[in-house]
């Protein structure tokens, strides 16, 4: 991975977290889904971050387009990231982040709940892209 690319990456994925950190002081566990991601848009707002709610990507199987897949945000259009309310992130969780990573051919993303007694995260990378990175 180009080493500017991944420390540019690296202060987005830290600003995201430093976003999320501060909406779960403000409000804690305990509301939906959708309450935290506009609390987070908010805030990222607020700090002029980048991003898109919502984002959405077309979906194929076999050439023929079956529909579209939504990430909760494109930050920077570089960093997706998930967010849930959840007592705990699951390994589902995570396999469906990496799989939109894989597909979409993005390097890294985040997965963040904010439903446990303490916010989660997990920054994730896209094994496949790397591996192709490190035989250039």
């Amino acid at each position: 991975m180009n080493i500017m690319l991944q420390k540019e990456q690296d202060l987005i994925a830290q600003d995201i977290v430093r976003c999320a950190r501060e909406v779960y002081i403000i409000l804690g566990n305990g509301f939906q889904e959708i309450v935290y991601k506009r609390a987070l848009s908010a805030e990222m707002l607020l700090r002029k971050i980048e991003h898109q709610r919502g984002y959405k990507v077309p979906l194929f199987y076999k050439c023929t387009d079956i529909g579209q897949r939504v990430v909760d945000f494109l930050v920077a259009g570089e960093i997706p990231v998930e967010i849930k309310a959840i007592g705990n992130i699951e390994e589902v969780h995570l396999t469906q982040t990496l799989k939109f990573l894989e597909t979409y051919n993005f390097e890294t993303g985040l997965l963040i709940n904010f439903g446990a007694e303490s916010l989660q995260f997990n920054r994730l990378f896209n094994s496949k892209k790397m591996q192709v990175l490190s035989t250039k």
